[in-house]
């Protein structure tokens, strides 16, 4: 079962966040989007139930079930970009009018691959005081947050399962090809795990927001939602083509 916060009236606009993070960390999104909102914590994130096997599939399939049968922009950053990606496709019955990628890791090597598996593989560290726990989740998610842990037996553990770090090496070309969305991917000026030049081997003229840096939504959300305000309006055949910021 999902954690799904709500809000609003109007368009409805989907956010999701990404590895380690909970869906908070749209908040400042969300105040400034003039239709309805849309945001869950991920299947293994803060406030959400946990699956047996985490892919790209599975956790898109579980977001679906959230969704109402409407017209849906959604934006998705790092994991969760990918899922608002395999949900364009319309293979989960969800009606993806427009879909923004933030910060996407595009490329995996070997090494990285192996290392997200042996985290995937790790039980979850139990720590003696609830800080020691937030501050592990917040060095995971790379920012500060307010559903990062659980109590558990013997103190507090970080709230996200780490079997997620198992999802994989996403298809980027594949979901894209496939899409039936808008696509715009987009990342901050000076995030080194979604440079430009990875993301122009995937559209044309990816969005550059100048100066920030991976958690673009966290740090720079006018950024963002100035964005939205673009390309949810633009028609589909202007896919891929949002210009640099």
């Amino acid at each position: 079962m999902l954690h799904v916060e709500r809000g609003g009236n109007g368009p409805l606009l989907v956010l999701l966040h990404g590895l380690g993070a909970t869906g908070e960390v749209w908040n400042d999104v969300v105040e400034d989007w003039h239709g309805s909102w849309l945001v869950p914590d991920l299947p293994g994130h803060g406030r959400s139930g946990r699956l047996d096997r985490y892919t790209f599939g599975s956790i898109a399939a579980a977001v679906a079930e959230s969704i109402p049968q409407q017209p849906v922009v959604v934006v998705g950053h790092s994991l969760g970009g990918v899922i608002a990606l395999t949900l364009a496709s319309g293979w989960f019955g969800v009606d993806v009018t427009t879909c923004v990628g933030v910060g996407i890791k595009v490329r995996w090597t070997d090494e990285e691959l192996e290392k997200a598996a042996s985290l995937a593989n790790k039980p979850a560290k139990i720590f003696d005081t609830k800080e020691e726990a937030e501050e592990r989740a917040n060095k995971m998610a790379g920012v500060k947050l307010a559903h990062g842990v659980s109590a558990v037996d013997g103190g507090w553990t970080p709230a996200l399962d780490m079997k997620a770090f198992g999802v994989g090496r996403p298809d980027m070309p594949g979901l894209i090809m496939t899409s039936k969305a808008q696509i715009t991917l987009a990342a901050g000026e000076n995030d080194p795990m979604s440079p430009r030049e990875h993301l122009e081997e995937l559209v044309p003229e990816p969005v550059i927001f100048p100066g920030a840096g991976h958690n673009v939504h966290v740090e720079s959300p006018s950024s963002v939602t100035g964005l939205l305000a673009q390309v949810a309006t633009n028609p589909p055949s202007a896919a891929s083509t949002a210009p640099v910021m």
